[in-house]
């Protein structure tokens, strides 16, 4: 029996490895051995909580976070696969002192023959975390509707927290939001995302930086303007031999208000009351300073230029009374009323002096011709209680006609023979 095992023993041998090689060459003929290769697949960070713990947080580098993979199995499960069918897990509790941490990769509904990895480690940035308190800026861009403006603008909190690697936070100077106010005329509000900056005004995209919020709700005042004149009042008089020239004059003269358009447009200016420019006993220019805001407020307006106080110069002219004596010819008088049957016979080439004051713009604008006197001898009889005046003469007063800026300084008298038209 031992013989006939042994007989022939290369023979079978060969047999047996020609019948290896027959069943390896149909597998492979059946179900050939292939590879193929998957991008993008994310890598799964497991025990993150283990760097919270230490209050430390974690960026990943050059996004070996997202990694290609390559798989070499049966033809058959190779055609089946997926790219959701590929898990590649990064574990922290196996981070290297130099921030790397092996990828695992795994095909767990698949027999395959390899699974490998590119990147085959992720790369991460570890640091300290940090956080703090940043101040919100608020800005609008574009412009309102003509004839408005923005009279405020506010959001509904001034600071918020954001946090992140230390270095990261250390960047931020201020959170920034910002609303478009384009042809706006009336008062808008919305929620509006914070955008993180430096101290030099640059817009920062900081990863890993979170906020406590990331909307800040703002709102903005939209007022209509309008374009009015002050007007001053004046009371009193001024001192004696003084006068006032009636010119008013106020720095500025006319000021941009703002309020709804309603309102706007019952207002044609800004009065001020007359006990705010009290002249009396004045002997030089009034000047005072007057702060309109509380007539404003009146009206339910405010000021549009919120760089003017409000404040204005009101000025009163006052100026000493201007005297000039004028020689009015006797062609200037004029004789009426003169009893019936009786004429009125006056002085001849007898020239009238008229001391006349009063501004001096005035006075000085005052031509000799204009000043004209006029005798009501009817009028003048009444008055001194004459009933006869015939073959008489008296020293009967003028009656000077000028403009209301400009008096006589003293009574003025001509003396009148009164006789018969015969003679």
């Amino acid at each position: 029996m031992k013989k006939k095992i042994l007989n022939n023993w290369g023979l079978k041998l060969a047999s047996l490895l020609l019948a290896f090689v027959l069943w390896f060459l149909v597998v492979q003929i059946d179900d050939p051995s292939d590879s193929t290769t998957f991008y993008n697949i994310p890598v799964t960070l497991k025990n993150t909580e283990l760097l919270e713990k230490e209050n430390k947080v974690y960026e990943v580098l050059d996004n070996t976070d997202s990694i290609r993979v390559s798989v070499r199995g049966p033809r058959s499960v190779i055609k089946q696969l997926r790219s959701a069918d590929i898990v590649a897990e990064a574990d922290m509790s196996r981070l290297t002192e130099v921030n790397t941490i092996a990828i695992n990769l795994s095909v767990p509904n698949a027999e395959v023959d390899s699974v490998t990895s590119s990147p085959d480690v992720l790369r991460l940035s570890v640091e300290e975390k940090a956080s703090k308190w940043v101040r919100v800026q608020y800005s609008t861009s574009g412009e309102v509707a003509e004839g408005y403006m923005i009279a405020s603008a506010s959001p509904d909190q001034t600071i918020i927290e954001v946090s992140g690697p230390k270095s990261a936070v250390e960047r931020i100077s201020y959170a920034g939001i910002d609303i478009d106010v384009s042809g706006a005329t009336t008062s808008l509000s919305a929620n509006v995302e914070a955008m993180l900056y430096d101290s030099d005004g640059k817009q920062l995209d900081l990863s890993g930086v979170t906020k406590n919020v990331n909307y800040v709700h703002m709102s903005v005042e939209v007022l209509a303007t309008k374009e009015v004149p002050i007007e001053l009042n004046v009371m009193g008089e001024p001192a004696e031999g003084y006068l006032a020239t009636g010119i008013l004059e106020s720095n500025p003269a006319t000021v941009k208000i703002a309020g709804t358009s309603g309102t706007l447009s019952g207002i044609r200016k800004i009065a001020i009351p007359a006990e705010k420019m009290d002249i009396t006993g004045a002997d030089s220019d009034v000047v005072n300073v007057i702060n309109i805001k509380e007539y404003l407020e009146t009206m339910n307006v405010r000021l549009a230029d919120s760089s003017f106080n409000g404040r204005i110069t009101a000025t009163a002219y006052v100026e000493p009374v201007y005297t000039k004596t004028f020689e009015i010819p006797e062609s200037n008088i004029s004789v009426i009323n003169v009893p019936e049957g009786l004429k009125a016979v006056l002085p001849e080439e007898e020239t009238i002096k008229v001391e006349v004051s009063g501004l001096e713009a005035v006075v000085t604008a005052l031509q000799q011709t204009a000043i004209r006197g006029i005798i009501d001898v009817s009028a003048w009889m009444e008055e001194e209680g004459h009933t006869e005046l015939k073959g008489k003469t008296y020293s009967v007063p003028i009656t000077f006609r000028l403009e209301d800026e400009v008096t006589v300084e003293e009574k003025i008298a001509i003396k009148i023979t009164f006789k018969e038209l015969e003679e």
